[in-house]
């Protein structure tokens, strides 16, 4: 961990692969966290997946980010934060000085007329348990996410259909391939339209239904967290409610007249 600041100077025996475990670790939590406060926005405001309401689960995720990437090392700029946590260099001066201003970070001068950031006693502490708070929400909602999943597929089989194609290539597909694996589903492809790549974790990526279905995938299941309702909304009538899945958690408003399926070769 860093020195803290008022007991120490620059950062002594500073470990790379120390710093690269860390690095991976707040990505995990960065990412799950944002996923989750989406989530909990959207359930709370009663509102579909393409609303970018701020949430203050956002914010503070933001924050753990931050401080986080400070305790790693001493050794940063504004501009190096700002890109080790893909954000605008004014949003992360902006950040770096609400955390100056609440105690939780100090700034010293160091060589070259540069800056140095250290975290102060206060800052680690928040930073703990920052840390502690999200890890759980973040573990909390990815079991609750995974078991929706899984009991999704299992419906599924027990309607005789075992190969799929999901709708989405992010965090929220991520936890669907793991749901699908545990429950012995085959993932036949995923639909990403507009994504420049062939492959997601080892799983073909199409731009629409029919190539999918020319995979051999059977029902399509629905894990983008951006635009969950345009999504359904696109795919009900080609696919009907038994075919196109969809959790609890995408708040989706299912469609109440009959759809009109497309007609295709058996």
């Amino acid at each position: 961990m860093a020195m803290i600041a008022g007991c120490c100077g620059w950062r002594q025996g500073w470990n790379p692969a120390s710093q690269a475990k860390s690095a991976s670790l707040i990505k995990l939590i960065f990412c799950l966290t944002e996923l989750a406060a989406q989530f909990i926005v959207h359930a709370m405001n009663g509102k579909s997946g393409n609303d970018k309401s701020d949430a203050p689960e956002s914010d503070a995720a933001t924050m753990v980010a931050l401080l986080a990437a400070v305790d790693d090392t001493d050794q940063h700029s504004q501009r190096s934060l700002a890109t080790q946590l893909d954000m605008a260099l004014g949003l992360a001066n902006a950040l770096l000085r609400r955390c100056v201003s609440k105690g939780l970070i100090k700034i010293q001068t160091a060589p070259a007329r540069r800056y140095a950031y250290y975290l102060t006693p206060k800052g680690f502490a928040e930073k703990s348990r920052l840390v502690a708070e999200y890890l759980a929400t973040s573990l909390n909602f990815f079991r609750h996410a995974r078991g929706q999943y899984e009991d999704a597929f299992q419906g599924l089989l027990g309607r005789g259909m075992t190969k799929v194609a999901i709708a989405g290539n992010g965090e929220l597909a991520e936890i669907a391939l793991l749901s699908a694996s545990a429950a012995g589903i085959t993932v036949a492809a995923i639909i990403a339209p507009g994504r420049n790549i062939e492959l997601f974790h080892g799983r073909p990526v199409v731009g629409d239904l029919d190539a999918a279905i020319a995979l051999g995938a059977e029902a399509v299941v629905i894990a983008d967290s951006i635009a969950p309702q345009r999504i359904h909304d696109q795919l009900f009538t080609l696919l009907g409610p038994d075919r196109l899945i969809a959790p609890r958690l995408l708040h989706i408003t299912p469609r109440a007249a009959s759809p009109q399926k497309r007609e295709r070769a058996a």
